[in-house]
């Protein structure tokens, strides 16, 4: 009876011994780590900063604006800033001489070799076809033309490829007016794979230039 005891015991004390070598797991937060509660969907990257992105090789592909800007880079030319293609379509975003020159640029050797002209040029052509679709932006955002639901970001990226006025004919034509470019790419292709994403922060400017 007592060697029992003394065993039963003996049992006890080294369970209690070992569980105190136990803790829980504490779970902290980390400043960088950004959840939105209201949408299990969305996040944020660690840093907003693109610059600490730069020697990633895949492009971005969040909703915000800098996911806006590598989406149709990568589709132009693969994110590359020295890409000249057959027709003589220049940089990361594939811009024409022609155009180039209505934002104020017309040397195209620096402009091939400088990432940061090639940026704001990017961007001073999106506050150009802003301002000159304005109307268009306005009365089509949320329908449904063509198949497609048209949208802001949608298209700025159809005008950064055929050019405002086939934007126009496109939508004013309900989507019956197939407007394409010597490759095939289709203005109702880039309104629809370019939709949704974050371009409200483009200043609408007819006069915008690259400075």
């Amino acid at each position: 009876m007592i060697k029992k005891w003394c065993f039963y015991s003996s049992l006890a004390l080294i369970i209690v011994y070992l569980s105190s070598g136990f803790k829980p797991f504490e779970l902290q937060n980390h400043d960088w780590f950004h959840v939105n509660v209201e949408d299990g969907l969305s996040y944020s990257f660690p840093s907003k900063e693109q610059k600490d992105y730069a020697n990633l090789n895949i492009p971005f592909t969040g909703k915000f604006f800098v996911g806006f800007k590598e989406a149709v880079a990568f589709r132009e030319s693969e994110g590359k800033y020295k890409k000249i293609n057959s027709l003589g379509y220049m940089g990361k975003y594939q811009f024409g001489l022609e155009t180039l020159k209505t934002i104020g640029i017309y040397e195209t050797i620096s402009f091939l070799n400088s990432p940061k002209l090639q940026e704001r040029a990017f961007v001073a052509l999106l506050s150009k076809n802003k301002s000159e679709l304005k109307d268009e932006i306005e009365k089509f955002s949320g329908r449904i033309i063509g198949g497609v639901k048209v949208t802001e970001s949608g298209i700025l990226a159809a005008a950064h490829l055929g050019g405002a006025g086939s934007v126009k004919r496109f939508l004013n034509s309900n989507g019956t007016m197939k407007c394409k470019d010597q490759y095939g790419a289709s203005v109702k292709t880039y309104m629809r794979d370019f939709g949704g994403y974050e371009t409200s922060g483009i200043i609408a400017d007819i006069n915008a230039k690259v400075k």
